[in-house]
Parts: C-alpha cells; sequence; structure tokens
C-alpha cells in the first residue's frame, strides 16, 4: 500500500529526476515544500516556468540569456582578445567566480565522447570558428574538464585552430591548493609537473 496520497507521490517522482537528488531527498523536499503556504509554493512554481520559457542560449556563445546575446558578449569592457571554451554555463559561473578571467566565453554543452556517440557535430562548435575570422581573438582558452573526454575535445579543438594563427592554451591541471602530496594519485602528480612553470 502506498504511504503517500497520489500528488505527493507525483511530486516526489518529479523531484527525484533532478540530478543529485535521491528519493530519501525527494521526499524531504516534498514535505518541505507541502509545508509551505499556498503563495510561497506558487512562487516557486512562477519560478521554474519564468526560468524555463525565459532563458534561452545566446546566439553567439551559448550561454544562458533572458535576450538574443549574453551580458558578457554585450559588454564592451571584455577582452575581446581572448575565448574561454567551457563545456556548460556551470563552468562560465566557476571562471566568473574566480575574479581573474575577463574575457569572452564559448560554451559547448558537452565534451567530444567516442564511447557515448557524442562526436564534435554533437557539441556547440558551429558558432565558435566564425568568431576567429576577423583576427580580434588571439588566444583560445581550453577549460574542458580534466578527464579523457575533456582531453579529447581540447586536442581536437588545437587541431582546429591552430592552422588559423591563433594561439591555443589549456588550463593547468594538477594539486589543488591545501592538498598533500602523498594524497595525489600519479595521474594527479603527472599533470601538475606538466603544468608547472617558472618561479
Amino acid at each position: 500500500m502506498n504511504p503517500y496520497p497520489r500528488p505527493m507521490g507525483k511530486l516526489i517522482g518529479e523531484l527525484s529526476k533532478l540530478p543529485g537528488i535521491g528519493p530519501k531527498t525527494a521526499r524531504r523536499l516534498s514535505f518541505y515544500i507541502l509545508g509551505q503556504n499556498k503563495n510561497e509554493v506558487k512562487s516557486l512554481a512562477d519560478a521554474l516556468l519564468e526560468a524555463k520559457e525565459k532563458i534561452n542560449y545566446c546566439k553567439i556563445c551559448n550561454h544562458l540569456t533572458e535576450a538574443e546575446k549574453c551580458s558578457f558578449c554585450q559588454s564592451e569592457s571584455r577582452d575581446q582578445t581572448q575565448i574561454c571554451v567551457v563545456e556548460s554555463p556551470r563552468d562560465v559561473v566557476a571562471m566568473e567566480k574566480t575574479g581573474e578571467y575577463n574575457g569572452l566565453y564559448h560554451v559547448l554543452h558537452g565534451a567530444i565522447s567516442p564511447m557515448d556517440g557524442i562526436g564534435p557535430d554533437q557539441i556547440k562548435l558551429r558558432n565558435l570558428m566564425p568568431r576567429l575570422e576577423n583576427g580580434a581573438v588571439e588566444e583560445i582558452i581550453v577549460a574542458t574538464d580534466p578527464n579523457a573526454e575533456g582531453d579529447a575535445t581540447a586536442l581536437y579543438l588545437a587541431r582546429l585552430i591552430k592552422p588559423l594563427g591563433v594561439k591555443v592554451t589549456r588550463i593547468a591541471h594538477g594539486i589543488p591548493v591545501g592538498g598533500d602530496l602523498e594524497y595525489a594519485d600519479e595521474v594527479t602528480l603527472s599533470k601538475a609537473l606538466e603544468g608547472r612553470r617558472e618561479l
């Protein structure tokens, strides 16, 4: 016998579809939502619908935006000579949190993964190349994840872009700040050695 009324079961089912939300967390969230007053729940539902209806992808860089172009592509204060290529809009947020990067972005919405049937045509590369044609871009910074798919994507981009005379760099990988060498695996240590720089 189902211990929940049908609408609550449906709510739990929908919440558990979200990434990182298991059945226990979905139940806890459902009880929390049901404990809120009707206006608070309506506000949450309205925010979900508004985000889904109004947010789309920038026609230039594929980042999230309400307008035709995102705030980065519209900004005249951003460094127009650099484009940082990332896998997802979440990566743009992470880069911006550093406060160290002031260039433009290009969001791929994925990475090349032959094992999963994802090739260059399945990620958003098509609108990157026209951005390099006017000669204003001097450097492409590849900031894909440090895994096999990210590396494959970085190598593909380098082969595609270098013949155009644009510098292609990859963000360094290795030991995190505050990490201990004895706990680092061999691949991490090897990447840290490769990415070393002169003091």
